[in-house]
């Protein structure tokens, strides 16, 4: 790990990365007023249990910390939804991510990734996150949902300002005491609920054959769903949809550049294209951290959590802990099995996740094919994201 912290010049807020970490694996923050979870099966138990764990965490923060009005509304953000509501709007578009349907994707995922490889060997240079890895889940996720994929740069514009913000919110300090640039978020989140609102009040009227369309007409317990609920569930599917295969791609990328041995071998047998996903998974997870919030009293990990508790559930460490992965600061796409928790457990397990995986093992089949070698451009350094609890990379040139 020590050569890839130092290679790619890995932020010390990215520790997951920087080797064994010493401690426990629950411990509470008293600077944050927080519990972070860093030990597997402490964090498989929490994915497992909605009932004790709940995934709305909104609710303990502070209303003086949370953006206010009529711009700004949770409804439908499924992320934040517990049962029994949680299952009735997932199956509202598990009927999108079945395997028959991304599996017909299939064709049209390989002639995007060779699309958008043509453009950019016509410009001259290669930079996979704006050329390939960012471009091609935008565009599937747009014409599954049904908005113009040419919009796309309105889209990472929206999701570099939710995403890439740098701020640490505490639920010890006064809110007065912290800076949060609250505008900052509600900026971007009013013009992504304006626009998908107005793709929304279209098709009331106008219906297609499109996942928005669905959205729009779907009912539960008899009754269509209130505005705000489409729209945040069509953000929740525009932004989950994208950027997590954008990390995934960037990521099997960089760890195939760190190490050459293993792209050896992928080139020599594209059967191991999808072990190697799942292992780039298990090292560099999208999501690093994830959020839950205790209904009761709890033990784990050896310590009592108290009801109405935020935790942070690190992804990162837990996919790290030596209990549960052998050797883990090694690279090893051959691990069997590799349980990682990158795409979630349980109810909350990424409803696009198989979609994920296909566009990762398309793209990077093709890449293999049309680049004698992945390799960075030592001139031209690698860029992490800057968000702590994100792992991936903005900026990836190749030579």
């Amino acid at each position: 790990m020590a050569d890839f912290v130092e290679r790619y010049d890995v932020h010390p807020r990215h520790f997951w990365l920087h080797g064994p970490r010493s401690g426990q694996p629950v411990e509470f923050d008293a600077e944050t007023g927080m519990w972070n979870v860093y030990g597997y099966p402490e964090a498989h138990a929490i994915f497992s249990d909605p009932a004790t764990f709940s995934s709305d965490t909104m609710r303990l923060i502070p209303k003086s910390l949370m953006p206010g009005g009529e711009d700004f509304s949770m409804e439908g953000f499924i992320t934040q939804i517990d049962p029994p509501e949680h299952g009735k709007l997932r199956k509202l578009v598990s009927s999108a991510f079945t395997r028959k349907v991304v599996a017909d994707l299939e064709p049209r995922i390989a002639a995007l990734t060779h699309e958008l490889l043509d453009a950019a060997a016509e410009r001259g240079r290669f930079e996979l996150v704006t050329d390939l890895a960012y471009p091609l889940p935008v565009i599937v996720i747009a014409e599954l949902l049904g908005v113009p994929s040419g919009d796309r740069a309105l889209f990472k514009r929206w999701a570099d300002a939710l995403f890439e913000r740098d701020t640490k919110i505490s639920l010890a300090e006064p809110a007065e005491d912290q800076d949060v640039d609250l505008q900052a978020t509600l900026r971007p989140w009013k013009e992504m609920t304006d626009y998908l609102a107005g793709h929304a009040a279209e098709r009331r009227t106008r219906p297609r054959a499109d996942l928005l369309t669905k959205l729009v007409e779907a009912e539960v317990d008899g009754e269509r769903l209130p505005d705000d609920q489409v729209v945040n569930f069509a953000i929740v599917l525009l932004l989950a949809g994208h950027i997590t295969t954008t990390m995934l791609l960037g990521n099997t990328v960089l760890c195939l550049d760190a190490f050459p041995e293993q792209q050896d071998l992928v080139r020599a047998d594209r059967s191991t294209i999808p072990a190697v996903i799942e292992e780039a998974l298990r090292y560099l997870p999208p999501f690093a951290a994830v959020g839950r919030s205790t209904t009761r009293e709890v033990e784990l990990g050896g310590v009592t959590v108290p009801a109405d508790q935020m935790l942070l559930t690190w992804v990162g460490a837990a996919n790290r802990d030596p209990r549960q992965f052998p050797a883990p600061g090694a690279f090893d796409p051959g691990r069997d099995p590799n349980p990682h928790l990158s795409f979630g457990r349980g109810i909350h397990f990424c409803l696009g996740a198989p979609l994920a995986r296909l566009e990762g093992r398309i793209a990077l089949g093709v890449l293999l094919d049309r680049f004698t070698r992945l390799r960075t451009d030592p001139d031209d350094p690698v860029e992490f994201m800057p968000t702590p609890t994100m792992t991936g990379v903005r900026r990836l040139p190749l030579v």
